[in-house]
């Protein structure tokens, strides 16, 4: 008996999707009101879905959730970005405890057959691209942060002791002078006989 009027079924809600209404992808059709990311919500078209499994999700949603992880990943060319994609639901492992390392691998035979120098927070290969030298010590740029505020350093505004590097203010909590009249503002010092 032929199905007079009747349609497939749409991948999103179930219901029946007419012709006049169908989008087809990935050999299922939907309604074009649901052919929606999983995650944002946004409409997609062919330009601008990615599909993982039988979840459809517009390309930023796939590379946060999918792609690759860390620092600068997620958004496209040229765009740095501190979003991990929590709100995606993605797991992280806390940020391990940072290493310093007082050897990192800079010898010439390592540089010129392919190893890379040692990131001095985290131990991991930092290669040129991501690589920045901070107290004669290459590290990460995700890694070139105060060992105390985790604020992140420029060469201006480090310091550094026994191997780790510090913003000024934290340098001056922890290992500035200590006693009376310090601390206070200018022109606190007191000096006492």
């Amino acid at each position: 008996m032929p199905n007079w009027g009747g349609g497939n079924k749409c991948g999103a809600c179930g219901r029946t999707v007419y012709h006049a209404e169908e989008v087809q992808c990935d050999g299922r059709s939907f309604h074009r009101c649901c052919f929606l990311c999983m995650v944002c919500r946004k409409n997609l078209d062919s330009t601008t879905v990615a599909i993982h499994d039988e979840e459809v999700y517009c390309k930023s949603c796939y590379g946060k959730k999918y792609g690759p992880k860390g620092y600068g990943y997620g958004q496209g060319a040229g765009t740095l970005n501190m979003d991990r994609g929590e709100r995606l639901g993605i797991k992280h492992d806390n940020t391990p405890s940072h290493r310093p390392t007082t050897s990192p691998n800079t010898s010439k035979f390592a540089q010129k057959f392919g190893g890379a120098e040692k990131c001095s927070r985290c131990g991991d290969s930092v290669y040129a691209a991501e690589k920045v030298i901070g107290a004669g010590k290459p590290w990460h740029k995700n890694c070139f942060r105060c060992a105390k505020c985790g604020k992140s350093l420029e060469s201006t505004t480090l310091t550094e002791k026994d191997g780790e590097i510090y913003c000024k203010g934290c340098y001056a909590k922890n290992f500035g002078p200590k006693g009376f009249g310090y601390g206070q503002g200018a022109g606190a010092l007191v000096h006492a006989q």
